[in-house]
């Protein structure tokens, strides 16, 4: 299983998937515990939700679980919220505080760093290359970090999370006008509600990618898998009329931003 799959795209704007892989190598798998084996915290079926809505899009897809090591976290293993309760970047529990591994089988420092070698830094060295071809062809480039999560998880947050969770590092890693378009879209959609760097202000991604003074602006949205899922309980089942629902909007979002970044291109 190759680590990373790019769908390269003609356009200015560059999909980053981190989380809809699932992907576990067998002798990882065996380690886990029976509660882990759902894979219960993937970003399900995000790339297909995204797929198409910009036929010029480039896509960077990682293949890989989160379990196995997350591709939206610091490498050098800094929390994203201090203070708060997260995973890590090779989590040993999931969203709900259980332990993913069997009793001694957690990973150890020279496996994550082989982990992270073989895995995170591929995703993101196709990334990274992905973001400087587009800048190198546009003079801009946006990079939009795809995600989706169960809507309630009391081990992470409080209530009922909004359908649409559109974090930017609190306007840091993309301009203003960007952040203000796309949340003009999102808060103009009927039947879904709206925070912005709420309890997702943009992970790892978004934050070592948006530089928005070199031409690169850097965006995370957070969907709740109820907005298109048929539920948010196994076999976690993409539901195509609410999914049919959905896309319209989210291609919205894209040509906004997409038409704002127009007005932002150097010269």
């Amino acid at each position: 299983m190759e680590p990373v799959t790019v769908t390269r795209g003609s356009g200015p704007l560059v999909l980053a998937v981190p989380h809809a892989g699932i992907w576990v190598p067998k002798p990882l798998h065996a380690r886990l515990n029976p509660c882990a084996e759902s894979l219960s915290d993937t970003d399900w079926h995000v790339d297909r939700l995204y797929s198409r809505l910009v036929p010029d899009a480039t896509m960077v897809r990682a293949n890989f679980h989160r379990y196995l090591i997350d591709a939206n976290r610091d490498p050098e293993g800094h929390s994203l919220y201090p203070g708060q309760n997260t995973t890590g970047l090779c989590p040993v529990t999931d969203f709900d505080g259980n332990r993913l591994y069997r009793e001694g089988e957690e990973p150890d420092e020279a496996e994550q760093a082989e982990r992270r070698e073989r895995y995170h830094s591929a995703y993101h060295g196709a990334l990274q290359s992905e973001i400087e071809r587009v800048r190198a062809e546009h003079g801009i480039a946006l990079v939009y970090d795809c995600h989706s999560i169960r809507s309630e998880i009391p081990y992470l947050f409080e209530g009922r999370l909004p359908d649409f969770n559109i974090g930017t590092n609190e306007g840091r890693t993309c301009a203003r006008e960007l952040q203000a378009a796309m949340e003009e879209v999102c808060r103009s959609a009927r039947g879904y509600s709206t925070v912005v760097n709420g309890r997702f202000k943009g992970g790892w991604t978004t934050r070592h990618y948006g530089r928005p003074d070199e031409g690169v602006h850097a965006v995370q949205m957070e969907l709740t898998q109820s907005a298109y899922l048929q539920s948010e309980a196994p076999p976690f089942a993409y539901d195509e009329a609410k999914a049919e629902r959905l896309r319209p909007v989210l291609k919205s979002v894209l040509d906004t931003l997409l038409a704002h970044l127009r007005g932002l291109q150097p010269g």
